[in-house]
């Protein structure tokens, strides 16, 4: 601690990543990497880009880029936003939409960087417990509030819930932006996306993605919102008093490539959401419970075996998955959807931990 830190800083508790250890043997199973790599088109492009006109600033707008989103989603560019990450993104949103005089509103066990935004922005919150199941219910979310917001697949459960539960939240919130934060939409759950197509647009929804889990583009930071015009303006006027390039001449083209090759996206989720499939069948025959998943992770648990036990057992034998000592999911492990090699290893440990025990 410094004398010098302003009195904001001391009251910090940062987000902690997920781990990237540096093992030579390793099952990386913690960060909701993509398995597969990113889209071949995508790493030409990026590939084209690296020349000398790299000393030039890149599109501050990023004009191509909007417009390649916006024409795969059924939009008009001024509906597009972009950052560096979805987490850059919802970083603007918080500052931009959800400071407001009334606490914003998330589940109790959520994507753990919204607590951390709204300490930073001095934003007050207030967490909707899930449900008995984990589930969140979007009936709950009915008191007064400066703005919701919540993943859907929520993060770290995977569990969504259908559209036509956020069209409802929609129709009974109308003073405040519902943001909705859809990370791991592409493995199984309905994108809101559709709802703001055309002149019907809800002027207070917005929706957050990011190039870094389907797209497997993690190691280029790009995320992007789409939402009314006017939500759009008030994000480009934080993002332009922040940096106005945040977005290098290299991202923009390899997510432009990327967002351009839907046959690579639907190839990928399809083998995630097999191995997923069967990856759950197993470890039921473990005697593990996971919760109904339409991510590229499962949250699961064994009724006899404390996770955090579990969790250093595997790490252990070099098989990295994610443990949260929080209350009510302390016993759970987040696994990501590796291949199916990695989820034989995975398996592998497990049985020979479980007959150990």
């Amino acid at each position: 601690m410094s004398r010098f830190w302003n009195p904001v800083v001391q009251t910090l508790t940062p987000y902690v990543p997920g781990e990237q250890p540096q093992m030579q043997r390793l099952v990386k199973l913690n960060t909701n990497e993509s398995p597969y790599g990113p889209s071949p088109k995508a790493l030409a492009a990026i590939q084209e880009q690296a020349t000398g006109d790299l000393r030039l600033y890149p599109d501050p707008e990023g004009t191509a880029l909007k417009k390649a989103i916006a024409d795969l989603h059924g939009l008009d560019a001024k509906q597009v936003f972009l950052g560096n990450g979805s987490d850059e993104v919802l970083a603007h949103v918080f500052l931009g939409l959800l400071k407001q005089a009334k606490p914003v509103q998330f589940p109790d066990i959520t994507y753990s960087f919204y607590p951390v935004y709204c300490k930073l922005f001095g934003i007050d919150y207030q967490t909707i417990p899930l449900g008995s199941d984990f589930e969140i219910q979007a009936n709950d979310f009915k008191s007064p509030n400066g703005g919701i917001i919540f993943p859907n697949p929520n993060a770290p459960t995977g569990r969504a819930i259908p559209r036509v539960d956020i069209e409802a939240l929609l129709s009974r919130n109308t003073d405040s932006v519902v943001v909705i934060d859809e990370a791991y939409v592409d493995y199984g759950a309905e994108s809101c996306i559709p709802l703001l197509r055309g002149p019907a647009c809800p002027e207070n929804l917005l929706v957050v993605h990011t190039l870094s889990k389907s797209r497997a583009l993690a190691g280029l930071r790009v995320g992007f919102a789409v939402g009314h015009p006017a939500l759009i303006e008030g994000l480009e006027r934080v993002k332009n008093s922040f940096n106005s390039y945040p977005l290098g001449r290299l991202a923009q083209a390899g997510a432009i490539a990327a967002i351009q090759d839907q046959a690579h996206l639907e190839s990928t989720t399809a083998k995630v959401i097999q191995t997923r499939e069967r990856l759950v069948a197993e470890l039921a025959a473990l005697g593990f419970k996971t919760l109904p998943s339409t991510a590229n992770f499962i949250f699961t648990r064994h009724p006899e075996h404390a996770g955090e036990k579990l969790y250093q057992a595997l790490r252990d034998r070099g098989i990295i998955v994610r443990h949260f000592q929080s209350p009510r999911i302390e016993d759970f492990l987040r696994i990501t959807i590796g291949t199916d090699d990695q989820s034989n290893e995975l398996l592998a440990a497990l049985q020979e931990i479980l007959a150990g025990a």
